[in-house]
């Protein structure tokens, strides 16, 4: 799955860079009220990488993570879309919900590609 125009480039990155904001928001509250952060602080880790994979692959930016590190945020991530995708199903057409969540599933798949893409290049 590639990013056909420049346009789709840039929706995906906003599409990380507001569920990255998102989360760590949501880091901030749960550490405030003593929660449990692993799994929150784990998909930020993840959703960092992410953006990090697609900025290098369209952007051309350096980034400091292992090819352990990709694919442990590739599982992160992939396990992120059952339930995103199954709340878009749920949500009402032409909703501003659905349209987030439609930008977000795009940019999660397209981050899990370029993850795949990176390590079949290391492979071979």
């Amino acid at each position: 799955m590639e990013a056909r125009t420049e346009a789709d480039k840039a929706e995906s990155l906003k599409s990380f860079q507001s569920t990255i904001r998102k989360s760590e928001n949501a880091l901030s509250r749960m550490t405030e009220k003593g929660a449990n952060t692993t799994l929150v602080a784990k998909r930020l880790q993840a959703l960092h990488i992410g953006l990090a994979v697609l900025e290098q692959d369209w952007d051309e930016k350096p980034h400091p993570f292992t090819q352990e590190d990709l694919a442990d945020a590739r599982i992160l991530l992939a396990g992120l879309l059952p339930s995103i995708e199954g709340i878009y199903a749920k949500s009402k057409p032409g909703s501003p919900q659905k349209t987030l969540l439609e930008r977000r599933i795009k940019s999660l798949k397209l981050a899990i590609q370029a993850m795949d893409d990176s390590t079949d290049k290391d492979l071979s």
